[in-house]
């Protein structure tokens, strides 16, 4: 301890009082490796477990952004008209909630009426041997299977459950809703915040890339919207011409599912020409005639007008997209595949095929 002492008075100086800096530790000896692949390790295994746990929140805060990024455009074009944004994003907000209590308005009533009617003559439809529906029931049972399903002692577990569920649904739609306001109100503030992430020399070109990129992903979600809504009035003019009962609990149900790309409009077909079959054989071919009719207009005439000159995405990426989102994220993976495919796409072409080509 003298001998510490004695070296400690040596070293210390008017220029250096504590003394100098000592030799670099060795980056290549056994216990200093040993101990940065613990740490790394360590790391990758909390953050892989941290993503694990709030799986759920980050994909609600995934849905508000992306819906957020479809309001701006928008909100944008009204601050862009001197407006100041918080007022814009009132009036959006507004707009927005304006006509979802309008719709719910509109379509509530008749929704319950229809779905009650149809629950009330659910077991007089499968039973009915005269109708095409009623043989279809008769073969496969199912009127059989939906009695035993309602005698089943696990029932009431399941109503709980789904009533669980469903209050689980809201408090999401709550929560997304919320946060999509705040992304929509500070989106400058966040996409100047992501930008000072790319280095100042390479800033300029990220934000030409990231903005078309943003662009992409808006009008993608204001033109599907578009489309949903002209595929659900055109569902149900086409069931009143026909006499499809439940025309408004149907054309809901189809303008929802073609909010999914690729099978949703297929399934929503397939619920209405089912629907149709009540009616009669003729109004079931004739509907199915429809779906394909309106799946071409879709896929030929509205889209690429309202869609395509926006988001260019190759069919094969589109259900290859398609695919991978649903397995990873259900019916959000879905939604969200195409925009994502089309900003990949942009990458590669602006970015990875480039230095690839020179290289």
């Amino acid at each position: 301890m003298a001998d510490a002492d004695s070296k400690a008075s040596r070293l210390s100086g008017p220029a250096e009082p504590l003394g100098p800096l000592g030799a670099r530790f060795d980056r290549r000896s056994p216990f200093f490796v040993g101990l940065s692949l613990a740490a790394g390790m360590a790391v990758t295994a909390g953050a892989v477990w941290l993503l694990y746990v709030t799986s759920g929140t980050l994909v609600l805060i995934g849905v508000a952004l992306f819906l957020a990024i479809g309001l701006e455009p928008v909100t944008g074009w009204l601050a862009g008209k001197r407006l100041p944004r918080p007022v814009a994003v009132l009036v959006v907000v507004l707009a927005a909630l304006a006509g979802a209590a309008g719709l719910l308005a509109a379509l509530v009533p008749p929704l319950v009426a229809q779905a009650t009617k149809f629950v009330d003559k659910a077991p007089q439809l499968l039973g009915d041997r005269g109708s095409p529906l009623g043989r279809l029931a008769e073969r496969f049972q199912l009127q059989q299977r939906a009695e035993s399903a309602l005698h089943n002692p696990e029932l009431l577990t399941g109503l709980f459950g789904g009533g669980k569920a469903l209050l689980g649904t809201l408090t999401d739609i709550l929560v997304v809703a919320v946060l999509t306001i705040y992304f929509l109100a500070n989106f400058p503030k966040l996409r100047a915040a992501a930008y000072r992430f790319v280095p100042h020399s390479r800033r300029p070109r990220a934000i030409l890339i990231g903005d078309e990129i943003l662009a992409k992903v808006g009008w993608y979600v204001l033109g599907n919207l578009a489309v949903s809504l002209i595929a659900s009035v055109t569902a149900f003019v086409w069931l009143l011409v026909f006499g499809v009962p439940y025309p408004v609990l149907l054309a809901l149900l189809f303008g929802v599912l073609d909010l999914i790309p690729v099978v949703g409009s297929t399934v929503g077909s397939a619920v209405l020409a089912l629907m149709a079959l009540t009616v009669s054989v003729p109004a079931c071919l004739a509907t199915v005639g429809f779906a394909l009719v309106y799946r071409f207009a879709e896929d030929y005439l509205l889209v690429p007008k309202i869609i395509g000159r926006v988001v260019r995405v190759p069919a094969l990426v589109t259900v290859v997209a398609v695919l991978l989102g649903g397995v990873l994220l259900g019916v959000v993976g879905a939604l969200v595949a195409i925009p994502l495919a089309a900003a990949a796409l942009l990458l590669l072409r602006e970015v990875t095929f480039p230095r690839l080509d020179r290289a």
